[in-house]
């Protein structure tokens, strides 16, 4: 049977196509976005955190899913580059920065953020630590969302230094801490608890001295090109040997691992421990200790690492992790507005509070409710220069020979020339 229309008739039946061929288009791209978030993370109360603020940003865009997508941290390293070059390219992944983010940037699999930082006025870049979006960046353009930090600094036993006589509060200088070091030894105290079997655990004393004496601007340039045997470094490397003449650690420390460091100090054994920011806390310190205990929080101490006189570095450049975000560029165009929903004021203290995260949005230092964190925390927001874990920022190769002369130059097994020389030329073979 031939079906007839009127003109009016018609008229109504192509609106009524018009209807359900945009119904259908609103169908098909409900959801159509698909962020494919590749993350690391093993706690489950962190991970429900970040679950809990996709399901926040899916609700109020109902165009877009995020989907989770695990990977365990030495498979998430081996399998990353070949998945970037693949079809099935995570939409953003876990990075720690340094020289494996200048290696990716170069490969044309992410996307430069820099423009969706500085849009609306530079709205998402002015909402976070200029210290942690200088860290994530590549000559200027910033390649990763920053959304947490570490900070490495001394602490100390207040029961310990009170034996000694040592006002922790007075130790603004190397020359201060050194002269602590030996009021320590002097009362037959361990003083400093070291991980040399590790070797990156001492890395941090070399990378600190060698912040402090050549500041920024002479770190950039060593970074830059011109290398790591200038004045400053060979400064550091010696003001390290002779801590090392002091014989301050423990004993057996050339043979110890970070978890026998953590033991040494959270036991009471040695006075001081170079170390993260959850180091006084309860449930590192019960942890770490044999006792299954640790110290007490209320005696535990902190304090920033100390200038050295006539460096060119300042109290507020900071050393440790750093953390972000990075986005492929097969990623969906919603991923940058995500990661700065993810990134702002109120997520971050969340995740501050619920688990005890150093953030690095400007604010959310408010949610550090950990007393313990806290001194950290005040510390981070007003750091004007952070640096990286250096066997991340100078890539696993030069980094693993930072590592080795750290523990070469505090032994003694190596003289501070030859350690930077050492330095030298796994840096210019990655030049």
């Amino acid at each position: 049977m031939k079906l007839h229309f009127g003109r009016a008739t018609r008229r109504t039946f192509m609106v009524a196509l018009s209807a359900i061929a945009l119904t259908a288009g609103v169908s098909a791209s409900y959801a159509e976005s698909t962020i494919k978030w590749m993350h690391l993370e093993q706690n489950p109360e962190r991970l429900k955190t970040w679950q809990d603020i996709a399901a926040a940003y899916e609700a109020s865009h109902p165009d877009v899913k995020i989907e989770f997508q695990f990977l365990e941290n030495e498979a998430f390293k081996a399998k990353l580059p070949t998945l970037l070059q693949s079809d099935d390219a995570p939409s953003i992944f876990y990075t720690w920065g340094g020289g494996v983010l200048k290696e990716q940037s170069e490969t044309g699999k992410i996307r430069d953020i820099t423009a969706a930082m500085d849009a609306d006025g530079g709205a998402w870049r002015n909402s976070i630590s200029p210290a942690a979006v200088d860290g994530l960046s590549v000559d200027g353009k910033v390649y990763a969302a920053p959304f947490q930090s570490g900070l490495v600094s001394f602490f100390y036993s207040k029961a310990l230094f009170e034996k000694a006589g040592i006002d922790a509060t007075t130790i603004a200088t190397w020359a201060d801490f050194t002269a602590a070091v030996q009021k320590l030894k002097d009362a037959g105290i361990t003083p400093i608890a070291g991980g040399g079997g590790d070797k990156w655990p001492l890395h941090f004393y070399w990378s600190y001295l060698a912040m402090r004496e050549a500041g920024k601007a002479g770190f950039d340039a060593a970074k830059g090109g011109e290398g790591f045997q200038g004045e400053a470094f060979l400064k550091a490397s010696q003001l390290m040997a002779d801590l090392g003449k002091m014989e301050p650690f423990q004993d057996g420390y050339l043979g110890a691992n970070w978890n026998d460091t953590q033991a040494v100090f959270a036991d009471g054994r040695a006075a001081i421990l170079l170390g993260f920011q959850d180091t006084p806390t309860p449930q590192t310190q019960a942890n770490a200790a044999t006792d299954g205990k640790g110290q007490p929080p209320e005696n535990l101490g902190r304090f920033a690492f100390p200038l050295v006189e006539g460096g060119a570095g300042v109290i507020t450049d900071d050393f440790g992790g750093l953390n972000g975000w990075v986005v492929s560029t097969a990623a969906p165009p919603e991923t940058e507005d995500f990661l700065k929903f993810f990134t702002n004021v109120d997520n971050m203290s969340m995740m501050a509070e619920k688990n005890g995260t150093l953030p690095t949005t400007l604010g959310a230092d408010v949610g550090v409710k950990d007393a313990a964190l806290a001194d950290s925390a005040a510390q981070m927001a007003k750091a004007t220069w952070h640096q990286n874990f250096l066997d991340q920022d100078l890539g696993p190769n030069v980094g693993r020979v930072v590592n080795d002369m750290s523990v070469g130059i505090v032994s003694g097994e190596v003289s501070p020339e030859d350690a930077l020389q050492q330095i030298q030329d796994a840096f210019s073979m990655e030049m």
